[in-house]
C-alpha cells in the first residue's frame, strides 16, 4: 500500500537578531541613497558645530582642574569642585544670576507673546502689500548689531534724543532713561521688543500658512465667530511651534545676551547690566580674573542648567501630548 501521508513542510523559522539586522541594514542603505543630497546640505554645519562647539566643549574639563595655558590640559592638576565653590561663594556670581533671570523671565513673559500677536495681526490682514510691508518694517531690526540698536535708542531716549528734546521745548525735565538703573529693565525690554520680536513673528507665520484653510472656511459656515475660530483653529493649528519654542527659550534661559549689556556697562552701571555672559568674560579675561577654570565653572554651571530645564520642559510637553524638541522612546 502506498504511503499517502504528505511530507512533513518544516515551519518557517522566526525571524531572529540576523534577520533584522539585515533588514535594518538594507532600510538604512536605501534611506542613504534617497537623502544623501539632504545630508550633504548639512555638512558643512556639522563641521562647523564640531570645530567651533563640540570640540571646545571637551575643554569643559578644567573646571575641575587648577589650570594654566602654559601646561598642556593633562599635566594640569585636579582640584575637583574648588572653583564651583568658590563660585557658589560669589556674591557677584548671584548678583548676576539674579538680573539673568529676570531678564530671561521677562523675555519670556512679554516679548515672546508679542511675536504670537504681531504674527496672528499680520496673518489677518487682506492686503498683501499692506502685509509685506508691515513684515518689512517690523523684521527689518532683527538684523541691526546691538550696538546700532544702543546707538539708536540712545539718540532716542538718551538725555541728548529726540524725546529729551521735546521735553524740553514743552518746558518738561529731560529724559535719563538710557542711563538709569532703575528703568534699565524697561528699555531693555523695548531693545529686546524692537529687535526680536519680528523674528518669532516670522516662525509663527510659517506655523499659520501650514494649517488647512478649509477649516477656517467650514467653521464660518457653521456660525463660528473670528475668536472662536482664533481659539479653537488657529491656537491648536500653532500649538506644536509654541511648545518647541518655549522649550527652547527655557533651555537658553541662562544666555541672555552679552554685546547688549556689554554695551551698556559704562553708562547704567554694572550692577544692573551683570549678567552670566559678562560675568564669564570678566572673570576669564577681565581685570582681576582668577582663572580660566573659574569662568568655566560658571559657563559650565549655566550650560548644566539649561540642559536640565530643556529635558523638564520636554518631559513636561510628552505629558501634553506634543512631540517636543525629541521623540519620546
Amino acid at each position: 500500500m502506498a504511503n499517502t501521508t504528505s511530507p512533513r513542510v518544516a515551519s518557517p523559522a522566526p525571524a531572529g537578531a540576523g534577520v533584522r539586522r539585515v533588514y535594518r541594514k538594507r532600510k538604512f542603505s536605501h534611506r542613504f541613497r534617497q537623502d544623501w543630497p539632504l545630508l550633504a546640505m548639512t555638512l558643512p554645519a556639522v563641521v562647523q558645530l564640531s570645530l567651533f562647539f563640540y570640540y571646545p566643549s571637551l575643554y569643559n574639563v578644567i573646571a575641575f582642574m587648577d589650570y594654566s595655558p602654559f601646561r598642556s590640559v593633562w599635566d594640569n592638576p585636579i582640584v575637583g569642585f574648588t572653583w564651583f565653590q568658590m563660585l557658589f561663594a560669589d556674591d557677584q556670581f548671584w548678583l548676576a544670576l539674579g538680573n539673568t533671570l529676570k531678564f530671561a523671565t521677562a523675555q519670556l513673559l512679554f516679548v515672546f507673546p508679542l511675536s504670537i500677536t504681531l504674527a496672528l495681526l499680520m496673518h489677518g490682514m487682506v492686503s498683501s502689500r499692506l502685509r509685506y510691508t508691515f513684515q518689512s518694517i517690523v523684521y527689518l531690526p532683527y538684523f541691526f548689531s546691538w550696538v546700532l540698536v544702543v546707538v539708536i535708542f540712545t539718540q532716542v531716549l538718551g538725555p541728548n534724543g529726540l524725546f529729551s528734546q521735546w521735553a524740553l521745548s514743552l518746558g518738561a525735565d529731560r529724559l535719563d532713561i538710557t542711563r538709569s538703573a532703575d528703568s534699565f529693565l524697561f528699555l531693555a525690554w523695548m531693545q529686546w521688543t524692537w529687535k526680536d520680536a519680528g523674528w518669532g513673528m516670522i516662525i509663527f507665520l510659517a506655523a499659520l500658512a501650514s494649517i488647512n484653510p478649509n477649516l477656517y472656511e467650514a467653521a464660518a459656515v457653521d456660525g463660528a465667530s473670528r475668536a472662536r475660530r482664533l481659539w479653537h483653529i488657529t491656537l491648536p493649528g500653532i500649538r506644536p511651534v509654541i511648545v518647541l519654542l518655549v522649550i527652547l527659550q527655557l533651555g537658553q534661559i541662562l544666555s541672555v545676551g552679552f554685546e547688549q549689556y556689554l554695551v551698556q556697562r559704562t553708562q547704567v552701571g554694572w550692577s544692573s547690566t551683570e549678567v552670566l555672559d559678562t560675568f564669564v568674560y570678566f572673570k576669564t579675561f577681565g581685570p582681576g580674573a582668577l582663572s580660566e577654570s573659574y569662568g568655566t565653572a560658571a559657563g559650565l554651571f549655566k550650560g548644566v542648567i539649561g540642559l536640565i530645564l530643556i529635558l523638564v520642559a520636554n518631559n513636561v510637553a510628552h505629558r501634553l501630548g506634543e512631540q517636543g524638541i525629541y521623540r519620546k522612546s
